[in-house]
C-alpha cells in the first residue's frame, strides 16, 4: 500500500492510492453533518434554560474534565447559530444532525414547566434550514439530562421513560412541521457503558456488575414510548421518520481459531446486539441472555442481573425504527477472555462477554477512540444490515480526531474519503441499503471528558477567543466540492 500526495477538488491530501473507488454517490444520498447540544450551545442558565447533568457533572468534579473545562459558553452556538446556518448553506449539506437539550424547552424535564424561549431558540433553526434546503435531523437526548432526572435516579429509573415520552410528544407537537427525521436517544451504549458501568463519563457512575443492563432496560423502553407515540399520534399528519442511535467499532476476530470467531459474536451481541436485537430482532440476544444468567447463578444471585423483558415489553420493544442509524469511528481485534465458570466474583459486564480488544499499531490514529480501518467499516455496514433484517441504514455519525485543530487537516480528508469508499463498496458491491453519511462534526466543539483538547470539526473554533471565531478547514472546502460533484475522486461512473 503505497502513500502518495492527490489533488482532489484543489486540495492536497495524503491518501492510500488504491483506497478510493470511482462510484458515483447516489443522487438521492444524504451528505451531512453533526453536532449536539451540550457540545456547542453554552448559554447554560440562560433565557430560562435549566441545569442538565453534563452542567452538574463539569461543575461540581471538574478534574474529571481535561482541563478544568465546561461547555458553559462551548462553541457559542446559542448566539451564533445563524452564523452556524450560514456555514451550513455554503457546505451544501443535505442534512443537519442536531440535538435539543431537553432542558432548555423543560428546566425541570416535565411537562408542567414550559421555556418558550427554549422552544423558539430550535424554532428559528429549523426554519432557518428549512428555508436553506437542509433538513433538520433532529435528537431528542444526546446525554444532557435534566438534572433532576438525574436525582431521581437518572437512566436506572423506568420512570424517566414516561418523563422521556412527555417531552418527546411536546417537540413532535411543536417541532414536527419542520422536522421529517428523529433520532429518540443517542449512543445508549455508550452513556450506559460510560456513565453507568465503567464510570468516565457523567454521571460517573461504576456500577459494573449490573448499572449497563439497567440503564440499557430503561433506554430501550424511554425510545419504544417515544416512537409508539410518534407512530400513532403524529406519523399519518407530519411523515416523519424515527429511530434511535446505536454505536459501536467493528468486532474482528483476532484470529481465525473458533475461540476468536466465538469471542468476535460475543462483542457483538454484548455491545452492539444488547441494543439493537430487542429493536430489530425481538428480546435480548440470546448468548448474553444465557451469559449473565449462568455467571448471577455461579455469582450467588437468586436471578439474573440483566433484566428480564416481558413478552409484552418485547412485544413493544420490537420494531421500534423506521431505520437503522448507525454511529462509528473505528475497528478492534477480538480475542477470547475467558469461559463462562471462569472468573467467578465480583460481577462484572466485562467477564459477562469475556473479550478482550486490540488493534494494529499501524492503523492510523491521533487519539485512542479513533482508528482508520475502512475495511472495518464496510464488514459493520454488511454486518447490520444481513444481521437486523435488512434495515435501511443511516450513519449518523464518523468522523477523525486531531489534538491542534489544524487547518491543514489532511488526514481527515483520508479518514473521511477512504470510509465513505467503503461505504460505496458497502453500497454497490455488497447490496447494503446505506441511505445518508454524516460527518462529526460540523465545527470543532467540547468533546466530553477530553474537554476541548480533541478536535473533529471540519471548521475551526477558536476557543481562546470570545468570538468563538469559526475559520473553515481544508476538510470543509473538500467536503464542499464531495457534496457538489458527487464523486470522491476526478471523476466518476
Amino acid at each position: 500500500m503505497v502513500h502518495i500526495d492527490t489533488i482532489l477538488n484543489g486540495v492536497k491530501y495524503l491518501n492510500y492510492c488504491h483506497a478510493l473507488n470511482n462510484h458515483s454517490i447516489p443522487v438521492n444520498f444524504k451528505l451531512g453533518v453533526a453536532t449536539a447540544s451540550y457540545q456547542i450551545e453554552g448559554g447554560w442558565n440562560e433565557d430560562g434554560k435549566g441545569e442538565n447533568l453534563w452542567d452538574w457533572y463539569t461543575h461540581t468534579y471538574p478534574e474529571k474534565i481535561r482541563n478544568n473545562s465546561t461547555g458553559d459558553v462551548a462553541c457559542d452556538s446559542y448566539h451564533k447559530w445563524k452564523e452556524d446556518v450560514e456555514l451550513l448553506k455554503n457546505l451544501g449539506v443535505n442534512h443537519y444532525r442536531m440535538s435539543i437539550s431537553w432542558s432548555r424547552v423543560l428546566p425541570n424535564g416535565t411537562i408542567n414547566n414550559i421555556n418558550q424561549k427554549g422552544l423558539d431558540y430550535y424554532l428559528n433553526i429549523f426554519k432557518a434550514l428549512k428555508e436553506n434546503n437542509i433538513e433538520p435531523v433532529v435528537t431528542l437526548y444526546h446525554w444532557d439530562l435534566p438534572i433532576y432526572m438525574h436525582e431521581l435516579g437518572g437512566w436506572y429509573n423506568p420512570l424517566i421513560s414516561d418523563y422521556f415520552a412527555d417531552y418527546a410528544r411536546l417537540c413532535f407537537q411543536t417541532f414536527g412541521k419542520y422536522v421529517q427525521t428523529w433520532i429518540t436517544l443517542n449512543e445508549p451504549q455508550s452513556t450506559c457503558h460510560g456513565g453507568y458501568a465503567e464510570g468516565g463519563i457523567a454521571p460517573g457512575y461504576k456500577h459494573i456488575g449490573e448499572g449497563l443492563y439497567q440503564c440499557a432496560y430503561v433506554h430501550l423502553l424511554a425510545h419504544a414510548k417515544a416512537f409508539h407515540i410518534y407512530d400513532q399520534e403524529f406519523r399519518k399528519e407530519q411523515k416523519g421518520r424515527i429511530s434511535i442511535v446505536i454505536d459501536f467499532p467493528w468486532a474482528e476476530p483476532a484470529s481465525g481459531n473458533d475461540s476468536d470467531l466465538y469471542a468476535a459474536q460475543m462483542e457483538r451481541d454484548f455491545v452492539l446486539g444488547i441494543y439493537a436485537n430487542p429493536i430489530y430482532l425481538g428480546n435480548w440476544p440470546d448468548s448474553v441472555i444465557s451469559m449473565v444468567e449462568q455467571r448471577s447463578y455461579l455469582e450467588g444471585f437468586s436471578k439474573s442481573r440483566l433484566p428480564v423483558l416481558t413478552q409484552e415489553e418485547i412485544i413493544f420493544i420490537n420494531g421500534t425504527s423506521d431505520f437503522f442509524s448507525l454511529n462509528t469511528y473505528s475497528t478492534n481485534y477480538i480475542s477470547l477472555q475467558n469461559a463462562v465458570n471462569e472468573s467467578i466474583g465480583e460481577p462484572s459486564y466485562y467477564l459477562d462477554k469475556g473479550t478482550l480488544a486490540s488493534f494494529d499499531p499501524a492503523w492510523p490514529s491521533e487519539v485512542s477512540w479513533i482508528r482508520s480501518v475502512p475495511w472495518g467499516f464496510r464488514k459493520l455496514l454488511k454486518y447490520v444490515y444481513e444481521h437486523f433484517n435488512y434495515p435501511e441504514i443511516f450513519v449518523t455519525e464518523n468522523g477523525w480526531a486531531d489534538l491542534n485543530g489544524r487547518l491543514n487537516d489532511t488526514e481527515r480528508i483520508s479518514y473521511i474519503s477512504e470510509y465513505l469508499s467503503a461505504l460505496l463498496e458497502a453500497y454497490y458491491e455488497d447490496g447494503v441499503n446505506v441511505i445518508g453519511y454524516t460527518v462529526w462534526s460540523f465545527i470543532d466543539n467540547f468533546e466530553w471528558a477530553n474537554g476541548y483538547t480533541q478536535k473533529l470539526g471540519l471548521v475551526q473554533v477558536d476557543f481562546e477567543s470570545n468570538n468563538r471565531t469559526r475559520t473553515p478547514k481544508d476538510s470543509y472546502r473538500w467536503y464542499q466540492k464531495v457534496i457538489a460533484n458527487r464523486c470522491l475522486i476526478d471523476k466518476c461512473v
